[in-house]
């Protein structure tokens, strides 16, 4: 099954930029669909997380929530086995735990995370 670590978060200030990067290890990563979620703070226990966009297995197709639409741009190299996701703009509401999800045909899954925080 394929392992996954998300990486790059950090704090940043509101109208700022970040992209984070999604690694995955022990498979062709060409045949996994990858999409982000978020985990915004104070979630509570067992909360779904929130979809924020998707990117095709070779990248031709993305798709976002409107909230971040314009904002966010996914993009992957399948040769890196790494998924990335460049968010501008950046505002308070975004402040989440971000996660990478990989699929394939019936296997899901998933990385720890990583932290975005954003504020003045």
């Amino acid at each position: 099954q394929v392992q996954i670590v998300e990486s790059g978060g950090g704090s940043v200030q509101p109208g700022g930029s970040l992209t984070i990067s999604c690694l995955a290890s022990g498979v062709t990563f060409n045949q996994y669909s990858v999409s982000w979620y978020r985990q915004g703070p104070g979630t509570a226990p067992g909360t779904e997380r929130d979809l924020v966009g998707f990117i095709s297995r070779s990248g031709d197709r993305t798709e976002y929530i409107n909230p971040v639409t314009g904002r966010f741009t996914i993009s992957r190299d399948n040769a890196k086995n790494t998924v990335y996701l460049q968010m501008n703009d950046l505002k308070p509401a975004d402040t989440a735990v971000y996660f990478c999800q990989a699929v394939s045909g019936n296997l899901v899954s998933w990385g720890p995370g990583t932290q975005v925080t954003v504020s003045a």
